[in-house]
């Protein structure tokens, strides 16, 4: 490796951007896969003769797998090596798309899409400490741009791509090839990882590159255990809705063995181990706002499309084409204004994000006038794509921006754990973005229209992204005076 970490040391691997285009490759495949299955949930019911709660775990599986073993992954790749376990979680995604594609039944497709999220979080969490590992300063941000461009074109191809092949393949054989279409991107991804990925990352070569001792090869198995446990315990009750409502026990429990891991990663410690997580980094105050802050962004923003799905296809009988058409010039922008961030953010820092929770925040407003008016005969319905391309600049704006200032303080032997972290906030923020958001607009629906419930759900988010808005004008204080940070 011709690296070095320390400040005045560092010299920039020439196969870095070689190495980017790896990991875009991986993330284009992962995020198309998960984009596309939402418009395909209706013909795997009707093909499949699936209940509505298999259907729901077609989702909900592949959330939970996912979001359990992120921090587990990240530090796996932080000790043994970060160029195999990409490769290995990616071979994984492949397999399962083509198990998922066969599946002759509920059960089958549902452990297929469980075992491609154990692949994806796993891959997921070495792309993050890669992009660490290879990029410093304006470059990073530049890097960070470039894979936020990514997840908008992915995310807006998608459900276009789920249509049309749902439309040439017919209902029992189109969404299969919603999973097919992973296979020759993943070999193609895995063949360009064993080329262009530095032979010693995949060889394992773990020598520190800041010049410091290299991290223990210790995995700390009962933490990993732990906090995979608090997470699935946090998660479950609000993926598994309509359940009995016992399921919500869960939660506190989730809670409590939150608690004994921060325990047991205290302890761990002061034996004079190395930690799954060192809970000091939460003193970085850079890390501990950004990862609130996007905890916070998923929180809310994630369930805009959920709730402007079933609008336009449960309230106005539009297809699941045309549901997803309205979200197509938002993800356009999403991926302009992602590059934009990225070559940005290096100057203008934290205030990148602000002016993205500023787009979000318009974005949510003009969208519920639109509905408003909509309501009253007064504009057409398809007036959101222009409201709704706010919220595409506000994704390209914040996500990648955000990730790229919250790990900028964070040491590089902790870059996958610490990376884990993050994704596990958007996870479960997520998760309990969803469930709840959803059955406050259900909640309305029951009373009112489905133009009522999704101005209510609308302005709830608004409510979630003002208060991320403050976090990040507290963080744009405690960074004064410092222009990459």
């Amino acid at each position: 490796m011709t690296q070095a970490q320390g400040p005045d040391e560092y010299t920039p691997d020439p196969r870095r951007w070689e190495v980017l285009g790896v990991l875009v490759v991986v993330l284009f495949m992962s995020l198309m896969s998960v984009s596309s299955v939402n418009v395909t949930l209706p013909t795997i019911q009707h093909s499949l003769a699936a209940t509505q709660s298999e259907l729901q775990w077609v989702l909900s599986g592949y959330a939970l797998t996912f979001g359990i073993g992120l921090v587990a992954a990240g530090r796996a790749g932080d000790i043994y090596g970060r160029g195999p376990l990409f490769i290995a979680g990616t071979a994984i995604f492949t397999a399962s798309s083509i198990w998922a594609g066969l599946a002759p039944d509920p059960l089958h497709l549902n452990i297929a899409r469980a075992v491609m999220g154990i692949g994806s979080g796993l891959n997921c969490m070495q792309a993050v400490g890669m992009i660490q590992q290879y990029f410093r300063g304006a470059e990073r941000g530049r890097a960070f741009g470039i894979f936020g461009s990514v997840v908008g074109v992915s995310v807006s191809i998608g459900p276009l791509l789920g249509g049309l092949l749902i439309q040439a393949g017919g209902e029992n054989a189109g969404w299969r090839w919603t999973f097919f279409v992973n296979v020759p991107i993943g070999i193609l991804a895995i063949v360009l990882a064993a080329v262009w990925i530095p032979k010693p990352l995949l060889n394992r070569h773990r020598e520190s590159l800041s010049g410091q001792a290299p991290p223990s090869r210790d995995l700390d198995p009962v933490g990993s255990v732990l906090l995979g446990l608090a997470v699935l315990a946090v998660m479950f009750p609000f993926l598994e809705t309509g359940a009995t409502p016992l399921v919500w026990i869960a939660l506190p429990a989730g809670v409590g063995i939150l608690l004994v891991w921060i325990w047991w990663e205290n302890h761990y410690k002061d034996r004079g181990r190395a930690p799954m997580v060192d809970l000091h980094i939460f003193r970085v105050t850079s890390f501990a706002n950004g990862t609130l802050l996007v905890s916070l962004y998923f929180l809310g923003m994630t369930s805009v499309w959920v709730l402007v799905a079933l609008y336009m296809q449960e309230g106005l009988g539009h297809t699941a084409l045309e549901s997803g058409f309205v979200g197509l010039p938002s993800s356009i922008l999403s991926a302009l204004a992602a590059l934009w961030a990225g070559r940005s953010v290096a100057k203008l820092g934290r205030k990148v994000v602000i002016g993205g929770l500023f787009c979000a925040i318009l974005g949510l407003v003009l969208s519920i006038v639109v509905v408003w008016l909509h309501a009253q005969g007064l504009a057409s319905e398809w007036w959101l794509l222009g409201s709704l391309a706010f919220i595409g600049i506000a994704q390209g704006a914040v996500i990648s921006p955000n990730q790229a200032l919250t790990l900028a303080e964070v040491p590089l032997q902790y870059a996958g754990s610490s990376g884990g972290i993050m994704q596990t906030g958007q996870r479960v923020g997520t998760s309990v973005g969803i469930a709840v958001i959803t059955a406050i607009s259900f909640g309305v629906l029951a009373v009112s229209t489905w133009a009522g419930a999704l101005m209510v759900g609308f302005l709830v988010i608004a409510v979630v992204v003002i208060v991320a808005l403050g976090v990040a004008f507290r963080d744009l204080r405690q960074r004064h005076g410092n222009a990459w940070l």
